[in-house]
């Protein structure tokens, strides 16, 4: 039987969408021996939350997030973080064939089962958000098929697995009684929240035992704290809901299906193990038999 670890790979947008976002499950599963592998978009060049005039431009900041990534990445168990390197708040104008082959070239290093990316809505229509959901979605296409050849000679590797991260209206409901409600203003259009409904949910997985451990994590992102303080400052009911489970939709499998509700993103891999061995006989013992 291959003893080969599994491999899990968050591709998202900015420092502090690992640990907000997809923290429980990374790590949850770096605890269970799992690699865990996270590739970053951006640096969050333009994430401030102080005073306008203390901000120490896109370049100093973009350094001091990702050592606060990197110390995030420490604390969840990480195997590596790997850096796009597009500016924040300008991916969804990045080249997209060069972004592309950029994912694709790490899937295929790499060679993770399972991928977890963004939803497809952007939590609440944030571009950079949806541009990383869209170029992660064509890169698991793109990495499998022996034609494409973006910037190194590896061979295609196929995913199993594809999610995006699923907010429930719990979710929102916790993040918006710290900050408000979340929205922006994108051509001319207001961008609201989009939580899942519940039936649309295919994946729940329970993260309660690493609560402590992901607001570590957060914690690690010190630029950002003023903002999260609200939401430490939260009731343990929101917290519940905010840190005992994360919940995904399955946007592709190449191993299991349903309407089931998975509680393992590994679901329909840990199943497959190696057909029973054949034994052979050599023509003398035939005949014994």
């Amino acid at each position: 039987m291959d003893n080969k670890p599994l491999k899990l790979m968050c591709i998202l947008a900015h420092p502090d969408d690992e640990s907000l976002a997809t923290g429980g499950i990374l790590a949850k599963y770096a605890t269970a021996g799992v690699q865990t592998y996270l590739i970053m978009a951006t640096r969050g060049e333009r994430g401030w939350t102080g005073p306008i005039a203390d901000y120490p431009g896109p370049q100093a900041l973009g350094r001091l997030r990702e050592a606060e990534l990197r110390a995030a990445a420490h604390t969840l168990g990480l195997h590596e973080v790997i850096f796009l390197d597009y500016q924040d708040g300008e991916l969804d104008r990045a080249d997209s064939t060069e972004a592309i082959g950029k994912i694709v070239t790490q899937l295929r290093r790499l060679r993770p089962e399972v991928v977890v990316t963004l939803d497809p809505q952007g939590i609440y229509g944030h571009p950079d958000h949806i541009a990383i959901s869209q170029l992660t979605t064509a890169a698991v296409l793109a990495a499998a098929d022996p034609t494409y050849h973006p910037l190194s000679d590896d061979l295609p590797h196929r995913v199993t697995k594809l999610y995006y991260r699923a907010f429930t209206p719990a979710e929102q409901a916790a993040y918006e009684a710290a900050f408000g409600r979340l929205s922006m203003r994108i051509d001319g259009f207001e961008r609201g929240f989009t939580a899942w409904p519940e039936w649309a949910i295919t994946t729940r997985i329970d993260t309660s035992a690493y609560w402590e451990q992901v607001w570590q994590a957060i914690e690690c992102h010190c630029s950002q704290l003023p903002g999260y303080q609200k939401l430490k400052a939260l009731p343990d009911d929101y917290h519940t809901h905010l840190w005992g489970t994360q919940t995904f939709y399955r946007a592709m499998s190449l191993v299991n299906g349903g309407r089931e509700v998975e509680d393992d993103l590994f679901a329909g891999l840990r199943e497959r193990v190696q057909p029973p061995a054949l034994f052979y006989l050599a023509p003398s013992l035939v005949g014994e038999l």
